[in-house]
């Protein structure tokens, strides 16, 4: 169901990506739900696994689609909004690693798609949240504060001091299912088929 021209550019693009990412960022930046996403969806196009598509589609497709509005705001403004896609205007990081980044772009389109030719299955709500509920932890114990993997460390750029971390997180650990993984889990389910 997924053709070749589809599943070969992204395995080639993911085989740049993630060696580059991995000596600019370091391997923490891969438990961002967006590099999680981006990986596991190439094993999805090749697997043509309709739960892990279902499961990335409730992770990242609100936070992607939020993304590209920051991204293009300030590319057409030159407004920063949430700070989401500040990293795409720092000069101090290279440009090809930047245009790696447009990753983004691309993301919501591709999980769009996959679900619309798998079909989306409802089991991605539960699993996504458990697997939410062991990155946001980790996140927090690895990464570094200063970039702030997940916003386990405070909401945008800035770290939060109004309660201790482990709570916030846990706190991240409850808001996050509720407020982006429901939703997103109610909108695909009514707009493609589930199983």
């Amino acid at each position: 169901m997924i053709p070749l021209w589809v599943k070969i550019p992204y395995i080639l693009f993911v085989s740049v990506l993630v060696p580059v990412y991995w000596i600019e960022y370091g391997p923490a930046n891969f438990l961002w739900f967006s590099d999680i996403a981006l990986l596991a969806i190439l094993v999805a196009l090749w697997l043509e696994n309709r739960l892990l598509a279902s499961m990335m589609a409730v992770a990242v497709l609100f936070l992607e689609l939020v993304w590209n509005v920051e991204f293009f705001m300030r590319v057409i403004t030159g407004a920063n909004l949430m700070g989401l896609a500040d990293y795409m205007f720092d000069p101090k990081i290279p440009v090809f690693v930047r245009a790696l980044s447009l990753f983004h772009v691309v993301l919501p389109v591709i999980l769009f798609w996959m679900i619309y030719r798998l079909g989306y299955d409802k089991r991605a709500l539960v699993l996504q949240t458990l697997l939410a509920w062991i990155v946001l932890p980790t996140s927090y114990l690895v990464s570094n504060p200063s970039d702030n993997v997940n916003w386990v460390f405070g909401l945008g750029n800035e770290p939060q001091n109004w309660m201790p971390g482990p709570l916030y997180v846990m706190v991240l650990m409850v808001l996050l299912p509720l407020l982006v993984y429901l939703p997103t889990h109610f909108a695909l389910k009514k707009a493609f088929a589930s199983s």
